[in-house]
């Protein structure tokens, strides 16, 4: 590499964009060129937000090296979405990260915009050793009730992996019917790596599904709503009723379900 003092600032750029040595840097730090220092304080900042990332994803690992240092290899998280909603399917998603991964802004699915959501759903799956996403139709929360529903879309989500997990972290609830070592973590999407993986992929797989199933039903806005009970979807149940996507044991939709 030629001397710093005949390289272009394209040209330094490039370096510092390829992992430079503590040497390239010090120099860099010593170039009178504003157009130099500019892109050592980038870098710089660049570089601290990479490691302040790093860091707090290894605190979101702190459950599963404990559990793989006491010989649970496959340690399966598990979440759930749409327990709230009016209409809609409630999912559930298992996911069972390897040691390394890299997956940057990895965190709770509710603290993620869409396009994050989006990019982080098709990292997960192909960095995963395995993953199932696992579902409770209308019906099947009306007659079992919300939380039974919930732990029949984990129970499936779990059947459905390829590899039998060793351990399971659960967001907030437990599996007793469940015959795997297991811990319940409340808030877990935003403090296990993976209980966060497993919320994203139920939460886009949800979403997806709910968007198709607008041009099914287009009166109600599941594209928009995606089957929770906002100011639209209101006026829609008050003006058409229920429809078969419904769950008809919350109140909302029982009030209203004489219109249809």
């Amino acid at each position: 590499m030629k001397p710093l003092s005949q390289m272009s600032i394209r040209e330094v750029e490039d370096v510092l964009n390829s992992e430079p040595s503590e040497e390239f840097l010090k120099i860099c730090s010593q170039d009178s060129r504003r157009g130099v220092q500019r892109l050592v304080v980038r870098y710089t900042k660049h570089s601290q937000e990479q490691k302040a990332e790093f860091q707090r994803i290894q605190g979101m690992l702190t459950e599963e090296k404990n559990l793989w240092q006491n010989g649970f290899l496959y340690v399966a998280g598990l979440d759930e979405v749409g327990r709230g909603p009016l209409a809609g399917p409630v999912m559930a998603a298992a996911c069972i990260l390897p040691a390394r991964f890299d997956l940057p802004g990895l965190n709770d699915s509710k603290q993620l915009s869409e396009s994050k959501r989006e990019k982080l759903f098709e990292q997960i799956k192909n960095q995963a050793i395995s993953y199932a996403v696992g579902s409770a139709e209308p019906a099947e929360i009306d007659a079992l009730n919300i939380l039974q529903a919930t732990k029949l879309a984990m129970k499936r989500a779990l059947e459905d992996l390829k590899i039998r997990p060793h351990f399971l972290l659960i967001d907030a609830i437990e599996l007793p019917q469940i015959k795997i070592p297991q811990k319940g973590i409340i808030r877990g999407d935003s403090l296990s790596a993976s209980i966060a993986a497993a919320s994203i992929l139920a939460k886009v797989t949800r979403d997806r599904w709910m968007t198709e199933l607008h041009d099914i039903y287009p009166q109600y806005g599941f594209n928009r709503n995606k089957g929770y009970g906002t100011k639209e979807h209101m006026k829609a149940l008050q003006t058409y009723g229920p429809c078969p996507l419904h769950r008809q044991s919350f109140s909302p939709v029982e009030q209203n379900a004489s219109i249809s």
